[in-house]
């Protein structure tokens, strides 16, 4: 499988001097230096932190937009800090997180809130639709065992469904892993 292009995805209101965006900064800085592309959506938090560590990476960051008609108040939008190098508008928040899946060869999933799990729930659900041929989810953060863990004594998930998704603690392992999915195939 040849990687290119690696979705950035997380809590939209994680500062600099959080843990999650040093953690997702490092982490792009590092895919960068190895040549991938970073894909966000264009906002704040994991977002930017993604863009610039791209940039210190020496990278490109592709962010995926969307500019509701009226105000929503409990949106991110846009973060004008957020440099990235290449910007794709979409027309709607569905459309935009729809984009970010399709544009992304990896889903690289930090912590989060409602946003996060939308997406984390839709780049489940698409790879357990296309498994065997999905594009790998990588869950940044030891939290993840406790989420899966609950999703399995609660839901009825599928044998398959539990085969998609890599956890992983640091940027290195992030690396490591995503070095190896791509070498698998």
């Amino acid at each position: 499988m040849k990687i290119s292009n690696i979705a950035f995805l997380g809590f939209a209101e994680a500062k600099p001097e959080d843990r999650e965006y040093q953690e997702a900064a490092a982490t792009a800085k590092l895919l960068a230096q190895a040549g991938y592309t970073i894909v966000n959506g264009g906002g704040p938090g994991i977002m930017r932190a993604a863009t610039e560590g791209a940039h210190a990476g020496g990278g490109k960051a592709i962010g995926i937009t969307y500019y509701p008609e009226a105000k929503e108040p409990y949106y991110e939008g846009r973060d004008q800090e957020n440099k990235f190098d290449e910007e794709i508008i979409t027309d709607t928040y569905v459309e935009r997180t729809l984009r970010i899946m399709n544009m992304s060869d990896v889903y690289l999933i930090f912590n989060g809130g409602t946003g996060t799990i939308s997406e984390f729930g839709m780049a489940w659900g698409l790879a357990r639709i296309h498994f065997g041929h999905h594009r790998p989810l990588v869950l940044f953060g030891n939290f993840w065992h406790e989420i899966i863990e609950a999703f399995g004594k609660g839901m009825r998930l599928r044998p398959e469904e539990l085969q998609v998704y890599h956890i992983v603690t640091t940027p290195e392992e992030a690396l490591i892993k995503i070095k190896s999915l791509e070498a698998a195939n």
